[in-house]
């Protein structure tokens, strides 16, 4: 069950412990960040190593030559520091509009992670100073494209970096301004340079698209439990059927998430006198129905494993080479490279798809009235002159299809690189980012779906025909939309109450109201 990350204020950084609420409560939140000692020790130790490794003329990629196709020109050391810091002023090549405050202190939070392993050389004042950041607020200015995802996120990362070095812009109490003024008014030194190895131990790695990708799935777990939530008060307005659910159709089949989804609509649906009074109407419901624990389930499933790889990553060490302490090995691999993550967002982009499309299918119901067993069309009580809900679906339906573009994988196309030495990589960070895209669109098609089925509680109420009792957890649901919302009686402006709406589903609210209900909801 996940918890609510607003409730976790303060976290200790160490390279192994983050999981996704603690990332959620730091990115999302601003909990506070503290350095553990045993990763300050470790990053000492990494650092002398480096520094010996320099001092030997050792050959090393990244402190003792150059980058990329470059790894064949040696660079002395008193260029070394030099080397670092043109690494940062000459990757800056993002473009587009900035990623929003949350994603960017995902990135400093995990480039810090990453490095309190103590594997990458670096100095521990760069991850003192990027917990300086987080603690005060100071958020660089980031644009959104610009990374293929491998060698990491080399352009993000660089524009993060540079209010470091008291370049770029950064925003720092709401302004945007530069970045060594906000670094100054947050009272935060910067540096004249970076030293050898740091360049590459800031930039290479997989943290703009972990951090965009993992707030993604955050809020697609939030999504796929509204989803069993509206989903279950559409059965109100639309007299389903319950033995859809019943336990021994899901056992035998033995999905793990389609019997939560299962056990979830049971939960959700007790006690309705509305429900006890129509099971008998007809024999079964249609698919978006009487398929939402298998369809919701799949989806559930597919969260687990998105989960999974994304825990795995917050902890990861993603830069490129990697200095070992035991045998004082510098070894050059490919842990940049987002693949591990790519795969996962998309598939996080295809399941969240799926929860709206079933919502979008679940209104049509609700507003069609050759498919809502006795409810009026549209859902108004006075036809012809007044629309009523007809138009609420088109929206729906128009970002449903807008998320079916966006759900094609980014994963499975690639583009060379540096003169071919970096040949095949992820764009992770493309589907990080259409992952986020279509969660939000998603959140849009529940809001429309949650204001129909109040729409169609209210209105089969009227007609009376099943009775008037709803279960407890949806009479709360309810009473807590119609608190912002009024019945619609005749046609007015329904854009107000769709934001209302829209609110509510992005704030947690409703899934609070549930766990009081269903403390085991999950």
């Amino acid at each position: 069950m996940i918890m609510n990350p607003s409730s976790i204020h303060h976290i200790v950084l160490d390279g192994h412990s983050l999981n996704l609420e603690s990332f959620v409560a730091v990115a999302r939140y601003n909990a506070t960040v503290e350095l553990a000692g045993s990763a300050l020790e470790a990053m000492q130790k990494s650092r002398a190593l480096a520094e010996k490794i320099a001092g030997e003329g050792r050959v090393a990629y990244g402190i003792t030559t150059g980058f990329g196709d470059f790894q064949k020109v040696a660079v002395p050391e008193e260029m070394s520091n030099q080397l670092s810091t043109n690494l940062i002023l000459s990757h800056c090549t993002g473009a587009g509009d900035p990623y929003t405050e949350e994603v960017v202190r995902g990135m400093l939070l995990l480039r810090a992670n990453a490095l309190c392993v103590g594997v990458s050389g670096v100095r521990p004042l760069l991850v003192e100073m990027m917990i300086e950041m987080l603690n005060k607020g100071v958020h660089p200015w980031v644009p959104q494209k610009g990374s293929l995802g491998s060698s990491g996120d080399l352009a993000p990362l660089a524009h993060m970096t540079l209010p470091l070095l008291g370049k770029g812009q950064a925003y720092y109490q709401g302004q945007l301004m530069d970045g060594g003024e906000a670094m100054s008014r947050a009272g935060i030194q910067t540096l004249d340079t970076l030293v050898c190895k740091e360049g590459l131990g800031m930039t290479n790695g997989t943290c703009a698209m972990t951090s965009v990708g993992s707030l993604a799935l955050y809020d697609t777990i939030c999504a796929a439990q509204l989803g069993d939530v509206i989903g279950s008060m559409d059965f109100e307005g639309l007299t389903g059927l319950r033995n859809a659910f019943d336990p021994r159709i899901h056992q035998v089949r033995g999905q793990r998430g389609q019997m939560l989804v299962a056990e979830n609509m049971r939960k959700l649906l007790a006690g309705s006198e509305i429900l006890d009074n129509c099971q008998t109407d007809r024999v079964q419901d249609a698919y978006a129905l009487r398929c939402i624990p298998q369809i919701h389930g799949a989806v559930r499933d597919a969260l687990d494993y998105v989960r999974d790889k994304v825990e795995i990553e917050l902890n990861a060490v993603t830069d490129n080479p990697l200095i070992f302490l035991e045998d004082e090995a510098v070894i050059s691999g490919g842990n940049f490279h987002g693949e591990p993550m790519a795969i996962p967002f998309d598939t996080l982009g295809i399941a969240c798809s799926e929860i709206a499309n079933i919502s979008e299918r679940r209104t049509e119901r609700m507003v069609n009235a050759a498919l809502s067993n006795g409810l009026t069309p549209f859902l108004t009580t006075k036809p012809g002159v007044n629309s009523g809900f007809m138009i609420v679906q088109y929206s729906a339906a128009s970002m449903v299809s807008e998320n079916k573009v966006l759900a094609h994988p980014a994963s499975v196309d690639s583009i060379p690189s540096s003169a071919n030495q970096e040949d095949i990589v992820s764009m992770g960070t493309t589907a990080g980012r259409k992952a986020g895209m279509i969660v939000q669109n998603t959140f849009s098609v529940l809001a429309d779906e949650l204001l129909t089925a109040c729409q169609a509680i209210d209105v089969r109420r009227r007609l009376g025909t099943h009775g008037q009792g709803i279960a407890p957890v949806h009479e709360a649901i309810l009473k807590h939309v119609r608190e912002k919302v009024d019945f619609y009686e005749i046609d007015r402006e329904i854009w107000p109450d769709i934001l209302e709406v829209e609110k509510m589903i992005r704030s947690g609210e409703l899934l609070d109201i549930v766990k009081e209900y269903i403390p085991d909801f999950q």
